[in-house]
């Protein structure tokens, strides 16, 4: 990879890894999500692909075949994104902000981000073990769009 290039190239000039590196492997674009009208419910949910102890996906490379709202991030589609959170590497980088300093391309580490509470580990339930009924009890955001 070439050095810091987050800050020297856009993201449409990454190559494959450079991309990849960025992120950060929070696992919050993993959690179930509804989009009603202009309103968006993030849920404490995670994907039936995401292995919430490393808030990785056990399956990335099949992932889009696999899971029906699973969707693959582009530089070209990314600032449709809207609902991925604000620490989202990708967006802020879209945005022309920095790296947030708990970043592993900064700290070479993740535990930075786990003490920061910035992974999904410490609280998303698998989608299997929630009924659909109990839904409600596990909404972590809300917001208009």
């Amino acid at each position: 990879m070439r050095e810091r290039f987050w800050e020297n190239y856009s993201l449409g000039e990454l190559n494959a890894r450079e991309w990849e590196a960025l992120c950060d492997g929070c696992g919050q674009c993993c959690l179930m999500r509804e989009k009603d009208g202009g309103e968006v419910t993030v849920y404490g949910i995670a994907c039936d692909l995401l292995d919430i102890e490393r808030s990785r996906c056990s399956d990335y490379a099949n992932r889009l075949s696999r899971e029906p709202n699973c969707h693959q991030l582009t530089p070209a589609n990314i600032g449709s994104y809207d609902w991925l959170p604000d620490s989202c590497t990708y967006r802020r980088i879209h945005r022309g902000e920095p790296l947030p300093a708990w970043h592993p391309l900064l700290t070479s580490s993740r535990q930075r981000m786990r003490r920061k509470g910035i992974t999904v580990c410490s609280y998303a339930l698998p989608r299997r073990q929630v009924p659909r009924r109990k839904l409600s009890q596990h909404i972590i955001a809300r917001w208009r769009m």
